[in-house]
């Protein structure tokens, strides 16, 4: 039981959603537009497209998620390391509950199952590069670990996958990220990642952008601010709401992936329910308005 509740909605939607009220609002949107330089020059931004545009800005947002060139252009901390995770996501329609995430276990990873909208549902796992390199391929590799779970496997036998090819990335990081990057203010996963075992990077982002939307609000003054302070006050507000969740996140997932340890964590939580439910509170945090 979710004390908060909660519903299934995919990225791509929501995103598109957001798309649609920003166009109303009067943003202008450049899509298919990367950016792929982003410098500050003392009092404004200089931002260069991959199209060769260029344009200025006083204030710049990084909003880009778990994974981009830009970390690296930025030179960010946790790109100085490998990742040994592999996210695979598809979409499945299949006779599932539509009140129920679901988690199971294999060696290595975990994988989650949760409604979305059209009933449609999100089937996504945790994996590790080191077994894609070993098996040569998703498919050999799904038929090797993640099928183990004889839930699983059922579930991959009887559902229809709706992707031609999964969506797949590597190389993201659960590791604290520096909120701030050469004056670019990150947002959502670009900030802090959360582990997916949590289920809440998308609640996480919304509560991060009204955060920040309220920073640049009291402090931005086009003609006279001060820099320095709005982005202290953001580091802190940010910091207050989201670092605790960021760190039990990433413990939380320390139990999960290898045999014993996730078994005894999974019988942990069901023979104390005032444990789990710490847990979900540690990572969810409050309802905001």
């Amino acid at each position: 039981p979710l004390d908060l509740g909660g519903f299934g909605l995919s990225r791509f939607t929501f995103d598109h959603h957001l798309f649609q009220i920003a166009e109303r609002e009067g943003v202008e949107v450049w899509q298919r537009s990367s950016v792929s330089e982003v410098n500050f020059l003392g009092d404004h931004f200089e931002l260069t497209t991959e199209k060769g545009a260029v344009e200025q800005a006083r204030l710049v947002v990084g909003a880009f998620g778990k994974k981009s060139n830009l970390d690296l252009k930025l030179e960010r901390n946790f790109t100085k390391e490998r990742s040994p995770f592999l996210g695979v996501k598809y979409h499945i329609r299949t006779d599932f509950p539509k009140d129920q995430i679901s988690l199971h276990n294999f060696k290595n990873g975990y994988c989650g199952i949760s409604a979305i909208e059209d009933g449609k549902y999100n089937l996504c796992y945790l994996g590790s590069r080191e077994d894609l390199r070993k098996h040569g391929s998703i498919g050999a590799m799904e038929d090797a670990t993640v099928k183990k779970n004889p839930f699983l496997k059922s579930i991959y036998e009887n559902s229809d996958f709706l992707f031609e090819k999964p969506e797949v990335i590597n190389e993201f990081s659960f590791k604290p990220k520096v909120l701030i990057e050469d004056h670019v203010l990150m947002l959502g996963d670009a900030a802090g990642l959360i582990t997916p075992l949590c289920g809440n990077g998308m609640a996480m982002a919304i509560h991060g952008a009204k955060i920040l939307s309220e920073v640049i609000n009291e402090h931005f003054n086009p003609k006279n601010f001060s820099r320095e302070q709005l982005e202290k006050d953001y580091e802190h507000r940010w910091k207050n709401q989201f670092q605790k969740r960021l760190w039990v996140g990433r413990t939380t997932q320390k139990l999960f992936g290898a045999p014993i340890t996730s078994e005894l964590a999974v019988i942990g939580m069901k023979a104390i329910p005032f444990l789990a439910k710490s847990i979900m509170k540690g990572t969810h945090g409050e309802p905001f308005q």
